[in-house]
């Protein structure tokens, strides 16, 4: 088989799990024997369509088994995979598809609204639209050819690529090979224990890559099921929990809270789970109080997207003992930390966190000085901060890059502030975290108003509206006479977040 990359799982994994379901959609189950014959079919029908070596196929739309199939049949064409965050307003959905160079889309047919610019369309759901609209996504497999096509991908050829919230305004692409994808899947099957007998529930959107990363991927490796929900609900998290003996949950701690809260979590049989993993941001200690008193224990980490995502885990049995850390790093990933000048520093000492490993992504999307600039000897430049012990458990400080994460999802001020500055009203704004019982955190705009203009909430909200995801719009505002600034200009957001964290 000359397909090295991940294109080629399921078809290898057909005959070892025959007969073996792959995945649960709701009522629509798929074997792996299924499953690959419509990747297969998907796969030719994408050719027939023109897709070769390199081209980009997007995917916008809910957690469903058409991901999957999209997912792989791509990859098993050496086309690469551009999933997007049916979260974001049409003009970030847009750039993303423009500057990915998307030439093909599959995307569910309730988000078409989301689809302004000009791509060929394929669309999943029934009474889906065809002609100028979009061809239907089960006519075109079903017009497939019902054999593998074994097209020569390397793992160091691009499987994916995914977008991270820049820092200046502007998302950028991850480019994530096979390998690193490969390569993070073993990290997830060392350090997480993943068996062919696990049943994963997935409950976070698979254009995440911490869903696809840490859940989806390593569990089909190892030709276990995965039991998808289309969007969160801890009620029905609780019953699929039940119903499908699931062995194997990842979320945030948000989700994990809303869980434990709901109605039915003293009455829902959870013994069949073994594994709970958690990400975004630290687990407060009642949420770990919460499910250890059922007799559950958390496994967290650190990770990004361009580790594809997984940096560092922390096993079970250190939750409580070394609960204020993100654990060790990964099994094939290397953690160090580093002074201003790129030195290694002692055991305790703070500095920025670098990372190395066969399972970061080989370069940002069309951006070289980016590129360049984000490695350093080898190593990739988080613009975090934080700490070793040690034993080499990693504390994060700070994260230098200012970002927040709101209920999972990550929000980069620059990014929000960019489009807040197109409003003649405002003469300067900084986006800052503020905490929030149910979401970790949220945005506050603080910003200071042109001469003679009037702004409030309101107007800050009903901007970003249509154009930002509405999570990464501020659910408040201050407005202030200036923002203090460092004497090069930059804003002093540590002292604004002092001034501002709790104001009302």
């Amino acid at each position: 088989m000359e397909n090295q990359g991940i294109g080629s799982w399921i078809h290898r994994r057909r005959v070892k799990s025959a007969g073996k379901v792959a995945v649960v959609d709701g009522a629509r189950r798929r074997d792996y024997d299924e499953l690959a014959s419509r990747i297969d079919r998907l796969a030719s029908a994408l050719a027939d369509r023109g897709v070769a070596p390199g081209d980009r196929v997007g995917f916008l739309g809910a957690n469903s088994i058409e991901f999957f199939e999209t997912l792989f049949a791509a990859g098993t064409l050496g086309a690469v995979f551009v999933p997007l965050n049916l979260r974001l307003a049409p003009a970030e959905i847009a750039y993303q598809l423009d500057d990915a160079g998307v030439g093909l889309l599959v995307h569910d047919r309730e988000l078409e609204h989301l689809v302004t610019t000009p791509v060929h369309r394929v669309v999943v759901g029934e009474g889906a639209p065809a002609g100028e609209r979009g061809e239907r996504y089960e006519e075109v497999l079903g017009g497939g050819a019902d054999e593998r096509r074994d097209v020569p991908v390397a793992l160091e050829d691009p499987a994916a690529i995914l977008y991270t919230s820049g820092t200046t305004g502007r998302p950028k692409g991850a480019v994530l090979s096979h390998g690193a994808l490969t390569w993070n899947t073993y990290n997830v099957l060392v350090d997480y224990d993943v068996t062919s007998d696990d049943i994963a529930l997935m409950i976070s959107p698979l254009f995440h890559v911490a869903s696809l990363g840490m859940g989806a991927l390593p569990t089909l490796l190892k030709g276990g099921t995965l039991v998808l929900q289309r969007r969160f609900e801890p009620g029905k998290a609780l019953a699929a929990i039940q119903e499908h003996r699931i062995t194997a949950l990842s979320g945030v701690p948000t989700t994990f809270q809303m869980i434990a809260e709901h109605p039915a979590w003293a009455d829902t049989d959870l013994s069949s789970l073994r594994k709970l993993t958690c990400g975004g941001s630290a687990v407060p200690a009642r949420i770990v109080d919460a499910w250890e008193e059922r007799g559950l224990a958390f496994s967290w980490g650190y990770g990004m997207t361009e580790a594809s995502p997984g940096v560092t885990a922390l096993p079970p049995r250190y939750s409580r003992e070394m609960a204020s850390t993100t654990g060790l790093p990964h099994f094939f990933t290397d953690v160090r930390i580093v002074d201003g000048g790129g030195a290694p520093l002692p055991v305790g000492e703070i500095g920025e966190i670098e990372v190395r490993g066969p399972n970061l992504l080989s370069e940002y999307h069309g951006l070289p000085h980016a590129t360049a600039e984000s490695f350093h000897d080898g190593w990739f430049r988080t613009g975090d901060l934080g700490r070793r012990d040690e034993r080499g458990f990693l504390t994060i400080a700070d994260r230098s890059k200012d970002m927040i994460i709101s209920g999972g999802e990550n929000i980069y001020p620059a990014e929000v502030e960019a489009v807040l500055l197109e409003l003649d009203e405002i003469a300067a704004v900084a986006v800052i975290g503020v905490p929030d019982e149910r979401w970790g955190e949220v945005g506050r705009a603080i910003v200071v108003p042109a001469e003679g203009a009037r702004v409030d909430h309101e107007l800050v909200a009903g901007h970003l509206d249509g154009r930002v995801a509405r999570y990464k719009i501020p659910k408040s505002t201050v407005v202030v006479d200036e923002v203090p600034r460092t004497a090069s200009g930059k804003i002093r957001r540590a002292q604004l977040r002092e001034q501002y964290a709790r104001a009302e």
